[in-house]
């Protein structure tokens, strides 16, 4: 327990190989899995493996701006959201950075657009860290 990194129920988070960076996530102990805002999904082929296409809004206060992404599919599972209806989703596996901190997450693709914060860091991501839910960015230095 003394190495791992403290952090606060918000942080900013870089996702590099989606080319997201300082990206406002909340922090959810109740949520297994992370999960990200994008709109048109669709199913592709990454050097004829399974991959989807999706677009990121990073900023949630300017929609205009629009990054198109690809990630090969890691998995398609069945997901209860917080209102409790439950959803087949996209998951995919990539880098993420926080602070000084780089590991691999597992990330379900879905509409967030009425939640406050476009993604959602769940308890597989946290396994490095010890959270501070009376702080925010503790490890992002805001």
């Amino acid at each position: 327990m003394k190495n791992k990194l403290i952090i606060g129920h918000i942080e900013n988070i870089d996702l590099p190989n989606l080319a997201i960076s300082q990206m406002t996530v909340r922090v959810d102990t109740g949520a297994q899995t992370s999960s990200l805002h994008v709109d048109n999904i669709q199913r592709i082929q990454i050097d004829n493996k399974p991959a989807v296409s999706f677009d990121i809004h990073p900023e949630v206060h300017d929609v205009d701006k629009v990054i198109s992404c690809k990630a090969l599919l890691h998995d398609i599972r069945r997901v209860k959201s917080s209102n409790g209806i439950s959803e087949q989703r996209y998951v995919i596996k990539t880098p993420a950075v926080l602070g000084a901190h780089k590991w691999d997450i597992e990330i379900t693709l879905t509409n967030r657009s009425d939640m406050t914060y476009l993604m959602l860091l769940g308890r597989q991501a946290m396994t490095p860290f010890l959270i501070d839910p009376t702080s925010a960015f503790v490890a992002t230095g805001e």
